[in-house]
This record gives structure tokens, C-alpha cells and sequence, in this order.
């Protein structure tokens, strides 16, 4: 059997107006007073219960629910903080990556100006080198052609004093001949 309480009384005292009563008994159904729906039981009671117990139970289902979301909305908040890490971490290891990269680039770019101008250094070395090289063999070329020419110079200047002399000593003769003729043709009129 169930249990029922009586409700307070209405503060205004009972009057004529025993409708309360009416609606205790309704509420109590059964219980000796014939009550509705047999057995003892009044259905509005009933249905009164039986909504006090789906709002327990509701109340029960929802905070188990809220639980459960609490939970899985803890899970996601744990999952994303760790996927937010992991993503920080990546962000990192690619930062690190990057910097890594360009430092290697930079240095490359380093590595290639330093072999550009000592590339050149080279060049400009050799550039130098072979100039000096052909001004050297220009100068030995015109050396040479100079001494060949004097050398040129000297035999004809040779022949040429060799022609003189041939030329002045036969002048000579002829002019000792001349003289001799003279001398004897002198000679041979005196005597």
C-alpha cells in the first residue's frame, strides 16, 4: 500500500468549503474509501508518482548524460590540447626545420660567393699571369727583331765601309798611278 500524507491545511480554517477533503480522498483513492480504478489506488495519484518518478529518472538520465558529456567533452578538451601540442610541436620541429634549411641555404649561398671570388681571384690571377706572359714574349720578339736588324745594320755598314775602303783604295791607286805617270812623264821630258 502506498503511503500518503495529508496535505497542510489551508491557512483560512475549513469554512463550508470542504472541497480539501474532497480532494484528499480523491488523491488517497482506495485505502477503505472505494477509491478509483479499484485495488486501493487513485490513477492521478499514480500518475502523479509516475511523473515524479520519469522526472527522477529524467533528472537521474540527464545527469548521467551530463557526466558522460562532461567526460567526453574532457576526452576532446585532453585530445585537442594534445593534437594542439602535437601540432605546436610540429609548428616546431618545421620552424626548426626551416631555420635549419635556411641556415644551410645561407651558408650555401656563402660557400658559392666565397668560390665566385676566389674563382675570380683565379681568373684575374691567370688574366695578369698570361698578360705578362705575352707582354714578355712580345718584348723577347722585338728584342730579337731588334738584334736581327742591328745585326742587319752592322753587315751592311760593314760592306758599305768595305765598299768605301775598296772605293779609297782604288781612289789611291788611281791617284798614285797618276801620280807615277805624271812622275815618269816628268822624268822623260828632262832627261
Amino acid at each position: 500500500m502506498t503511503d500518503t500524507y495529508m496535505p497542510v491545511a489551508p491557512s483560512g480554517g475549513m469554512g463550508t468549503d470542504f472541497m480539501w477533503i474532497i480532494l484528499v480522498l480523491l488523491l488517497m483513492g482506495g485505502g477503505g474509501f472505494g477509491g478509483f480504478g479499484g485495488n486501493g489506488y487513485n490513477p492521478w495519484v499514480m500518475n502523479g508518482q509516475n511523473e515524479i518518478n520519469n522526472n527522477t529518472n529524467n533528472a537521474f538520465r540527464t545527469a548521467s548524460i551530463d557526466a558522460g558529456l562532461d567526460g567526453i567533452t574532457a576526452q576532446l578538451g585532453n585530445n585537442a590540447i594534445n593534437s594542439m601540442q602535437n601540432v605546436f610541436g610540429l609548428q616546431t620541429a618545421m620552424n626548426t626545420g626551416f631555420n635549419s634549411i635556411q641556415a644551410q641555404l645561407a651558408q650555401c649561398c656563402c660557400d658559392n660567393r666565397m668560390a665566385t671570388v676566389q674563382t675570380q681571384n683565379i681568373v684575374q690571377a691567370e688574366g695578369a699571369a698570361t698578360r705578362l706572359a705575352i707582354q714578355n714574349q712580345t718584348q723577347d720578339i722585338l728584342d730579337k727583331l731588334c738584334s736581327l736588324e742591328i745585326d742587319n745594320l752592322k753587315s751592311q755598314n760593314v760592306s758599305l765601309q768595305n765598299q768605301l775602303n775598296m772605293a779609297n783604295l782604288s781612289a789611291s791607286q788611281v791617284a798614285q798611278t797618276n801620280q807615277l805617270e805624271a812622275f815618269i812623264l816628268a822624268n822623260k821630258a828632262t832627261a
